[in-house]
């Protein structure tokens, strides 16, 4: 049926009445584009013919469809038919009629781009390659014919550039010559066609065709046409194959420096191009473009000013603070000539400075004493487009200076930031300079600047506000500005009053509120919402203090509030304004609600009506909580039931933020204002609390726990509460205690809740500790209770116990201690249970009343149970922290004299000087050198688990007393025994901690002489060299910042596989292989992992990626895992070091990716692999997200590749979502 249809369109088609005509072709089109639709062999070939006929239509609407139906044409009928076709199109474009080459060239482009199979594919590529070469080579050929064969090259090496290997050397052959001819067209389109083939060709013909290229540059004769398409020759190989073009920087490099500077005036273009280049190579060769560098940041800086047919004979700084509105005939004296293009230079190296900015985060002092100067001169550029791009330069340099600066907070006098302060002046300058210019375009690039430099530096424009109200006055209130630069200039605002201290705008309060509050009331609802976010802030800034005011802020209260009304009232707006309308109220009546009294019956039922709207509700919930924790006590007793019953009904509603808001205010409301609450609506609220506690949310639970708290505490609150919190929330609480994922603050809300439960509406304390300790039994349901529930359980009752008094506290305390005297061999849980409670009482309370209490504890230390005997270290530990002067000496002299225990007695001290250093207590003199001397005496133990505590409490006892130990540690450094200086190297690692501590300046100088432990011979130590490298650096860089160059080539060094640490190992009928080196790999990578989250602009990216990242990544399972993590970083980070080398990463990623487990492998294996793709995906994902990745072949296959693999695709668009 189908044939019979096609016949008779065939006819059609080649009727006379060209409508006709073009109703067949369409019929035609939609019957290719079926499902089912087939052929014979003779209408297969009537068909193809009858379309190629079609091409040639007179008629231009009849062939563009005749070309539409290629598409789906080359896909249904057989390989001879496509070649057929093509050769007849290949005839067509290099000898028929002119005005048919057009189509025929769109056409050859649409079967090359939907050739179905790769078998195709090749067959069409052999017959087509050379007759393009010819089109291109051959003699007579027109530069039209020339143009479309280079085009539709372009488009075949685009796509399949890698099947024509065999042909690349034929192809180079004939696009190089192409660069000399005198056409200007095909120059231009040889360029791209070589770019195209380049990043497919191999490493020797890349070498011979830039070779070729450079030795063009060289001749001295060359026309300065031909010299600039070799010139965009060499910056389009660059793009093309990124970091392979590292090798030939050195002879291209000096040549394009040359001839940007001994280029003939008037040749522009020639420096443009040169400079391009030069981007390029920054961004995409960055490791073998360092010894360049300076060189090029020299050129830069020269053709930044590079102006020649313009004096600018200006003085510079007469510019004082006040200035005269300029006459409006300002432009008469500007200087413009049409011919004059030396601003494209000027473009050039303004963004060839932002490509050295970008990839060299280590250079940043030197560029704020070179360039910087000279990027804020040049902020007074005459060519607008010019401006961005130096201002977008400059932004650049702001932001690598947060970037490598993130987390310190010392700065010294060499430290990008300092130098940056310096600069400051010299910024605002020449910022309001240009926020006085006419061109909005200008005046948005400013902002963007000071936006940028507020984000970077916070408290930097203290000085210099009264300079800057002027420039943000006009950009609001003039009648040429556009919405956009009103947004520039309220966010940059907003930023500043957020960031500097509310004094220093109180003289300028005035000037700064009226075209604010003006702003508030415009009507594109971006800027109106942005002006909002501002009053906000204006708020805060007029009265930042309610008991004292050193300024008189009464005359804009009311202006404030009567522009923020007037948008909370009006219903007709956008979500966005009604929300920053809400948010803002809630500031105002906090803050102002004073001088507001007559203002707030209307203004707060108007917030209790937008806590009814579903899409403003979470808003006038968070205003409330502002409003209710106003130092200010406002009377609400005109809202106030209404807003506590809506409050109740939102604990029921599925939404978490809102649930999570509401538990907030309503805490805020019970403690400010519980008087005016009945105690009616407490016990509603008690019962719409007690399904929130759960360890499905436990920030949630935290949350409904203190407000619970709240509740009972409350005076007012009658017996019916407790009784409710003890039906419905203590059976919820009791569940939640047995929860192994209870810890940080719903632990914290659970403990508080049972202290004050105990003293609340008669409850009796033994039924509780009874319902504590119960929980501790093994359940039918559950089973046996986790291990890190007994912890929680045990905090409990020991907060129970503290808060029900001496007497309960010291009979519980018998109680425990009675369970342990029994039979320990029948009931360990119990047992356990209750060591961990005497630990907990014992580090509140002191116990020494009861007698022999540590024997007692130590006796457990005989269990044949391993948790009961870590559980009584742990007890005896805490109980010596509540009396040390009884408890650290015999734990000490049972430490020397009972070799058996000594590991369980070491975590007893670990215990006490862990608590010890925490709280800042002093040992005294002699038993600081009691415990350094013991523990030192057990630095060699052979058991690796005495060597780590041993050394966690030389850490911490370092701490405590630094200047004793740290000197004690430096000199073990050179022990003989390598387990020795691992433990001393450990130490150091816990001695490194978050909080200030005194230890700091005393290490600093010493530090050096325990990291370069990273050469010693042993694994062992250059692990523990590694590790404490990496706490440094998360917690305390300034430490290490300075010995980073020695050290980080050898901690690279560490990444390597090394074949000594490899051994086999004979288990009789196999052999397995076993790596020594595998965790010290590890750690190096999670140590580099560390270092680019503090130590950016010391870490070179571009020499770790390639080789040590790359071979990474080929690694084991473990050290694929981090490599994956830092490749994300990077990619993030340093863009540009990634995208050189993206090729290279690509092998070893698709290798993992495509991994399949054996057959027979365990579960636990096929999980590790799942893990392991997931985590490179995750790493693909990053890459795929940095711009200009798409310029290599390799990765864009890997894309496709994923993209094909259903199992793949899925993973990877869930990753893309999370």
């Amino acid at each position: 049926m189908a044939n019979l249809t096609l016949t008779g369109i065939l006819e059609k088609m080649t009727g006379k009445d060209k409508d006709y005509r073009y109703m067949a072709t369409s019929d035609l089109l939609n019957e290719l584009n079926k499902e089912g639709f087939k052929v014979d062999t003779d209408l297969e070939a009537k068909l193809s013919n009858i379309v190629i006929q079609q091409l040639d239509d007179a008629a231009g609407d009849v062939s563009g469809l005749a070309v539409k139906c290629l598409a789906p044409l080359v896909k249904k009928i057989h390989e001879q038919r496509v070649l057929e076709m093509t050769n007849k199109l290949c005839d067509k474009l290099l000898n028929g009629k002119e005005q048919n080459r057009d189509i025929a060239s769109i056409a050859l482009k649409t079967i090359v781009a939907e050739v179905p199979t790769s078998t195709v594919v090749k067959s069409v590529l052999v017959s087509v390659s050379p007759k393009l070469i010819q089109g291109i080579t051959g003699q007579g050929m027109s530069t039209e014919i020339k143009c479309e064969c280079l085009d539709i090259l372009c488009d075949v090496l685009q796509k399949y550039g890698n099947l024509m290997a065999s042909d690349h050397e034929v192809l180079l052959g004939a696009l190089l010559p192409q660069l000399n001819t005198n056409q200007a067209s095909v120059r231009k389109k040889a360029v791209s066609c070589i770019a195209s083939l380049a990043s497919s060709l191999s490493d020797d013909l890349l070498a011979k065709a830039t070779v070729e290229v450079v030795q063009l540059l060289r001749k001295k004769s060359t026309k300065s046409d031909i010299t600039r398409t070799n010139i965009q020759m060499i910056g389009a190989l660059s793009r093309a194959v990124g970091y392979r073009f590292g090798p030939h920087l050195g002879d291209t490099v000096p040549i394009l420096i040359n001839y940007c500077n001994n280029a003939s005036e008037n040749d522009e273009e020639l420096r443009e191009y040169s400079l391009q280049a030069l981007e390029s190579f920054l961004l995409r060769c960055p490791r073998d473009i360092s010894p360049y560098c300076d060189q090029i940041l020299h050129l830069t800086l020269e053709f930044l000013s590079h102006d020649p047919n313009f004096t600018d004979n200006m003085e510079e700084d007469t510019d004082s603070e006040s200035y005269v509105e300029e006459e409006d005939d300002e432009s008469a004296n500007e200087y413009t000539d049409d011919e004059d293009v030396s601003w494209k230079v000027r473009r050039a190296a303004a963004k060839c400075l932002a490509a050295l900015i970008v990839s060299r985060p280590e250079m940043l002092s030197k560029l704020y004493d070179e360039a910087c100067p000279k990027l804020i001169d040049r902020f007074k550029e005459r060519e607008e487009n010019v401006k961005m791009d130096v201002f977008n330069t400059f932004i650049e340099l702001l932001r690598q200076t947060g970037n490598v600066t993130k987390g310190q907070t010392d700065f010294d006098e060499s430290s990008p930031r300092y130098l940056l302060k310096q600069e400051v002046p010299k910024i605002v300058r020449s910022v309001n300079k240009q926020l006085r210019e006419k061109s909005v375009k200008t005046k948005v690039g400013a902002f963007s600047v000071l936006k940028e430099l507020v984000v970077v530096l916070p408290d930097c424009l203290a000085d210099h506000i009264g300079s800057l109200i002027p420039g943000i006055e006009k950009a609001l209130c003039d009648k040429s500005s556009t919405s956009n630069l009103k947004i520039e200039a309220l966010i940059f605002t907003r930023l500043v009053l957020a960031s500097h201290d509310p004094s220093v705008f109180h003289p300028y309060i005035k000037a700064i509120s009226a075209p604010i509050i003006c702003a508030v009331g415009e009507r594109y609802y971006k800027v109106t919402a942005e002006a909002l976010r501002v009053c906000g802030e204006l708020v805060r800034v007029v009265r930042p203090n309610i008991e004292v005011s050193g300024f008189d802020f009464k005359p804009f209260v009311h202006p404030i509030y009567t522009a923020i009304m007037s948008r909370l009232t009006n219903q007709d707006q956008d979500q966005e304004v009604k929300e920053c309308a809400i948010s803002c109220m809630g500031l105002v009546v906090s803050t102002f609600g004073d001088h507001l009294g007559g203002e707030l019956p209307t203004c707060l039922p108007v917030l209790v009506d937008r806590m009814g709207n579903e899409i403003t509700r979470l808003t006038a919930v968070k205003a409330f909580a502002v409003i209710s924790t106003s130092p200010l006590h406002l009377d609400l007793s005109c809202v106030l039931e209404q807003v506590i019953s809506e409050l109740t009904a939102f604990l029921r509603k599925a939404n978490r933020a809102l649930r999570q808001a509401t538990l907030g205010t309503l805490n805020a409301l019970i403690v400010g204002y519980g008087d005016k609450i009945g105690s009616g609506a407490y016990e509603v609220i008690v019962v719409e609390l007690s399904t929130l506690i759960s360890d499905s949310d436990l920030h949630m639970a935290a949350l409904a726990l203190e407000l619970c708290c709240t509740l009972m505490a409350d005076k007012r609150s009658g017996p019916n509460v407790g009784l409710t919190v003890r039906n419905k929330v203590l059976p919820q609480a009791l569940t939640l205690i047995r929860s192994s994922l209870l810890q940080g603050q719903a632990l914290l809300a659970l403990q508080n809740f049972f202290g004050a439960l105990v003293n609340s509406a008669n409850t009796s304390f033994d039924a509780l500790l009874e319902s504590l300790l119960s929980t501790a039994k093994p359940s039918a349901q559950s089973g046996a209770v986790a291990k890190q529930a007994l912890f929680s359980i045990a905090q409990c009752v020991a907060v129970l116990c503290l808060a029900a008094g001496d007497k309960k506290c010291s009979s519980t305390v018998k109680m425990l201690t009675d369970i342990l005297k029994s039979d320990s061999s029948t009931n360990s849980s119990k047992q356990h249970l209750s060591l961990l409670c005497l630990g907990e009482i014992g580090r509140r309370k002191d116990l020494s009343a009861h007698d022999h209490i540590e024997n007692i504890v130590i006796e457990s230390f005989q269990s044949p149970f391993e948790e009961i005997k870590s559980a009584a270290s742990y007890a005896l530990g805490n109980i010596a922290v509540g009396n040390l002067p009884k408890y650290l000496p015999f734990i000490l002299d049972k430490i020397d004299n009972q070799q058996k225990k000594q590991y369980l007695l070491l975590h007893s001290l670990k215990e006490v000087i862990v608590r010890q250093s925490v709280d800042k207590a002093e040992f005294d003199e002699t038993s600081v050198e009691k415990i350094t001397k013991l523990l030192f005496n057990h630095c060699e133990s052979e058991e690796e688990g005495v060597r780590n505590v041993v050394a966690e409490c030389l850490g911490k006892i370092a701490l405590i007393e630094p200047r004793k130990l740290v000197p004690a540690l430096k000199e073990r450094t050179l022990s003989a025994t390598a387990f020795t200086r691992a433990t001393v190297v450990i130490a150091v690692k816990y001695s490194i901690v978050e909080r200030q501590e005194k230890i700091d300046e005393i290490l600093y100088p010493e530090i050096s002489s325990f990291l370069m432990l990273i050469k010693d011979n042993d694994r062992h130590v250059r692990r523990a060299a590694v590790l404490a490298l990496s706490t440094a650096a998360h917690y305390k860089p300034n430490l290490i910042k300075g010995l980073l160059p020695e050290l980080l080539p050898l901690l690279y060094d560490q990444t390597v596989i090394k074949k000594e640490l490899i051994r086999t190992v004979d288990l009789g009928p196999f052999k397995h292989t076993v790596d020594d080196g595998l965790e010290l790999r590890k750690a190096a990578f999670e140590c580099v992992d560390t270092l680019l989250d503090s130590c950016l602009d010391q870490v070179n990216p571009s020499s770790f990626i390639v080789p040590y990242l790359l071979s990474g990544l080929d690694d084991h399972y473990d050290v694929k895992m981090p490599c994956h993590l830092i490749l994300s970083k990077l990619a993030d980070k340093c863009p540009s070091a990634v995208l050189a080398v993206l090729d290279s990463l690509v092998d070893p990623l698709q290798k993992t990716i495509n991994f399949k487990p054996k057959q027979d492998a365990v579960k636990q294996e096929v999980d590790r692999n799942e893990d392991m793709i997931r985590s490179a995906l995750r790493a693909i994902a990053s890459l795929n997200r940095i711009s200009g990745g798409d310029c290599s072949h390799k990765f864009k296959s890997l894309m496709n590749e994923i993209g094909k693999s259903p199992a793949l695709s899925e993973k990877y668009s869930s990753i893309r979502n999370e």
